[in-house]
């Protein structure tokens, strides 16, 4: 038997893009644990392709944007399964197709665009899939290691997954009130995924965030999804409305002596 005790249980992963998401590595890992995992996908076309890497009967289609779509992903999943033990929820997006702007320059439009799809679906989802979730289940969605850092190339996804850490103690706090269902975050520093490939520059970001690391290695995807897992799993009971950072020491690294000598010196 698993020590995380996921054998047979049912996890809804949605945000899969390719075999470089977060959201893939966490049902790989998911199904090595004897998991059953449907997953949600954007778009019939991203079906498609991920139907050489995923069982298609496994693949369900839902744009978060549209609250029909959720509601009947909800009937399509409750037509699979009697129950839920628990749902991954790695959905993010930001329209950075006009390249950098100052954060004050921000588009109302992109804004709440960012903010629906990378935290109001959160809420929706939840609230869709209430009935379905057993009564101790476990929800985890995918966040950033700091919203205290006004990265320029980020821009206002920031805010938007500032949003998305305050609304899981919402959820939890309103969910408590019928079930112990838990809500907490992983909140990873940079990763190499396609998804962070369309943030302008961020190969720099990622470069310089890797020498701050204090293992001077870079976070990895694989490490990302088996904390998700955890939280996903009995063993992480007694943690609710938390979010979890991984970003291999970063954020205590600033003063590195190496990274300071080449900032004030450089050759």
């Amino acid at each position: 038997m698993s020590f995380l005790g996921l054998e047979g249980k049912t996890i809804l992963v949605t945000g899969v893009a390719n075999k470089k998401s977060v959201a893939y590595h966490i049902g790989k890992t998911l199904t090595k644990e004897g998991a059953q995992v449907l997953y949600s996908v954007r778009s019939e076309k991203r079906k498609e392709s991920l139907s050489r890497l995923i069982d298609p009967d496994s693949l369900f289609v839902c744009d978060v944007e549209n609250e029909e779509e959720i509601l009947n992903l909800q009937k399509e999943i409750s037509k699979k399964t009697p129950v839920l033990h628990g749902m991954v929820h790695s959905i993010a997006f930001a329209n950075y197709s006009e390249g950098m702007k100052a954060f004050h320059e921000t588009r109302k439009k992109d804004f709440l665009q960012a903010l629906d799809i990378s935290c109001y679906s959160l809420i929706s989802l939840s609230n869709a899939f209430k009935d379905l979730f057993d009564t101790n289940a476990s929800v985890v969605t995918v966040s950033i290691s700091t919203t205290r850092m006004a990265a320029e190339n980020y821009g206002y996804m920031a805010p938007a997954k500032a949003a998305l850490d305050s609304s899981l103690c919402f959820l939890a706090k309103s969910f408590s009130a019928f079930s112990q269902v838990r809500f907490n975050s992983v909140n990873a520093g940079l990763l190499k995924t396609s998804a962070s490939a369309g943030i302008p520059n961020y190969i720099d970001s990622y470069l310089y965030a890797e020498n701050l690391t204090l293992r001077k290695k870079a976070l990895q995807t694989s490490e990302v999804a088996n904390t998700a897992v955890f939280l996903l799993s009995e063993c992480s009971a007694g943690i609710n409305a938390q979010g979890i950072v991984l970003d291999a020491g970063m954020s205590v690294n600033c003063f590195d002596s190496e990274i300071v000598r080449k900032s004030t010196r450089p050759e």
